[in-house]
């Protein structure tokens, strides 16, 4: 099972943030290109690497999120994440992009 985390690089500190195991699987042969669903698990950790290469657990996104290695920016000495995935609506079932803006402050850790 492949694991997929965000890697932010700030301060001279590495972070990873969220990530999933799992994701969708194309069936062979489809002439659309149609997948099939795996079984995701999607993470709210963060971690940041201390001075003694050792992984250090900080405090929890709100909500679990993946796919988000291309929508952090630094802004105001904070990580700011926009977007990155998607989920199943609640009632129909269908998949719709994440909305939610996270911010992550870097003074704080939090």
């Amino acid at each position: 099972m492949r694991l997929c985390r965000a890697c932010v690089v700030v301060n001279d500190r590495l972070l990873i943030i969220g990530g999933q195991e799992g994701d969708f699987m194309a069936k062979p042969g489809s002439p659309i290109f149609k997948c099939s669903r795996r079984n995701e698990i999607v993470y709210d950790e963060v971690y940041m690497l201390d001075d003694e290469m050792k992984w250090k657990p900080l405090s929890p996104m709100p909500k679990s999120d993946s796919h988000i290695e291309f929508a952090w920016a630094i802004v105001n000495n904070s990580i700011v994440i926009a977007g990155g995935t998607t989920e199943k609506h609640p009632i129909t079932k269908k998949m719709v992009l994440v909305g939610e803006v996270f911010q992550f402050n870097l003074d704080t850790l939090v």
